[in-house]
């Protein structure tokens, strides 16, 4: 899984995109690559995938294939969510004019809008070989 989505750094923003040749906004991105990578159907808003059953992750505890979401427009509510690739980034698609890229959780920016983890893949399931 985690080399698909690194392997879609550099695929253009579009809203509401959810294919490599169409483009990704954050949730399609996602959407994408657990379909692809691992066969799972997520919902496809981020205020959808925060409110799925499954485990919330401390940050210090994150693990490759986690899903990481911020409150980028204040508040406190969800508005963008990414992947989490392990050695603290993250991979997302960030906004208007912007491509898929990996990013640092450590920047202040994503310190200060980082609302919640969810483990959408229980551990079996990383450690398996397709």
């Amino acid at each position: 899984m985690l080399f698909r989505a690194l392997g879609l750094v550099g695929t253009p923003y579009r809203y509401g995109g959810n294919t490599p040749d169409s483009g990704f906004d954050c949730s399609g991105l996602i959407g994408y690559v657990y379909r692809d990578a691992a066969g799972i159907a997520l919902p496809r808003s981020t205020r959808e995938l925060i409110s799925l059953r499954a485990p919330s992750v401390k940050r210090e505890a994150l693990q490759a294939g986690d899903l990481v979401f911020f409150a980028t427009a204040g508040g406190g509510k969800v508005s963008h969510a990414g992947i989490y690739v392990g050695e603290g980034r993250f991979v997302h698609a960030p906004s208007s004019g912007g491509t898929v890229r990996l990013d640092s959780l450590s920047t202040a920016y994503w310190l200060k809008s980082y609302i919640d983890a969810k483990r959408v893949l229980s551990p079996d399931r990383l450690a398996r070989t397709p």
